[in-house]
């Protein structure tokens, strides 16, 4: 009986030791970032080691570089990353379609810019008339942007009956679409925007003018719901690398530029040099708030750009609670 009753004993422990392994937080997380100076919280997290610091031993940070937030979304719906900085306009779409994903942090304002080859002929908005423009993908923070603006100036994308055409062309690859005339401007993320200034490329509308006087959320830190359930802790040591990415850049523009410019190096074999960083951060306003009420406009904009036939619960969509208790 005696043994009967340690044999049932031993059984109920495993278990319980089972059930308390699966409890367990994940020995990674898998986290996307753009090579981009609106990613620069990312960047220097990354490059800089805070998140992994945060993490400690027991969690490993998998890092993933993505061109654009359709891949990102992509990846999302696929289960293959955990976390991502990306544009809250493919982070909105994805969101609607039921990926389970949920802003947990700003990371960045403004940030963007529309300049025009400087052979193009186009000095500001209306000269897009007939013309290319690129953007890093379609649905984009940038492509919705770009849309506003042209309606603002009368004009239209060819896929809403006008005669601008909307180009898809990765931020770090338009350089070289500007060199080979693949384009004739381009709404897009520093430092490209800069990088293509140092190259000849004319200013048409800065970070200011795009919208809002630049007080709009240009990048959010996005996490999948069902990692943050099973992994709180996880969650709030990504937060607290973020918050720590954040306070550097603030304090040091010279150790930051270097950490962004060594980072997207990594990423794309494209080294930014001090000058076009100096005016990519400049343009960049890197902060964990998020200005909810651009991003209810942002989100009308959407709607109304097509991308969406609605428009997002932000208070379901957006979740600030653990950031803010943990910047206090």
């Amino acid at each position: 009986m005696k043994r009967r009753l340690s044999l049932l004993t031993l059984t109920l422990l495993a278990g319980a030791g089972f059930q308390t392994a699966g409890a367990q937080q994940a020995k990674e997380l898998r986290l996307g970032v753009f090579p981009n100076v609106t990613h620069a919280a990312g960047l220097v997290a990354v490059n800089r080691g805070l998140i992994q610091k945060e993490l400690g031993s027991g969690v490993k940070l998998v890092v993933k570089e993505f061109a654009n937030g359709s891949q990102i979304n992509e990846a999302f719906a696929a289960g293959a990353i955990d976390a991502a900085y990306v544009g809250p306009g493919p982070a909105m779409n994805a969101f609607m379609r039921g990926v389970p994903i949920q802003v947990y942090a700003g990371a960045a304002n403004a940030g963007a810019v529309l300049v025009g080859r400087k052979d193009s002929g186009v000095r500001n908005v209306k000269g897009l008339a007939g013309k290319k423009v690129a953007v890093p993908t379609r649905g984009s923070t940038q492509d919705i942007s770009l849309r506003h603006l042209l309606h603002e100036n009368g004009l239209k994308a060819t896929d809403e009956g006008g005669n601008v055409t909307i180009v898809p062309i990765d931020p770090a690859n338009m350089p070289a679409a500007f060199a080979t005339k693949q384009v004739d401007a381009a709404l897009v993320q520093e430092p490209w925007g800069a990088v293509m200034e140092t190259q000849g490329a004319r200013l048409i509308v800065n970070e200011k003018g795009i919208w809002e006087g630049g007080n709009y959320t240009t990048t959010v830190l996005v996490v999948n719901t069902k990692y943050a359930a099973q992994n709180p802790e996880s969650v709030k040591d990504l937060l607290r690398g973020h918050l720590a990415a954040i306070n550097f850049i603030q304090k040091s523009n010279a150790g930051a530029q270097k950490a962004i410019a060594d980072q997207i190096a990594t990423f794309t074999g494209k080294k930014p040099n001090t000058g076009e960083l100096f005016k990519a951060l400049a343009r960049t306003k890197v902060t964990w708030d998020i200005n909810l009420k651009t991003l209810a406009e942002y989100a009308q904009l959407n709607k109304e750009a097509g991308f969406a036939r609605d428009v997002p619960d932000l208070g379901k969509f957006v979740n600030l609670s653990v950031v803010r208790s943990l910047a206090k």
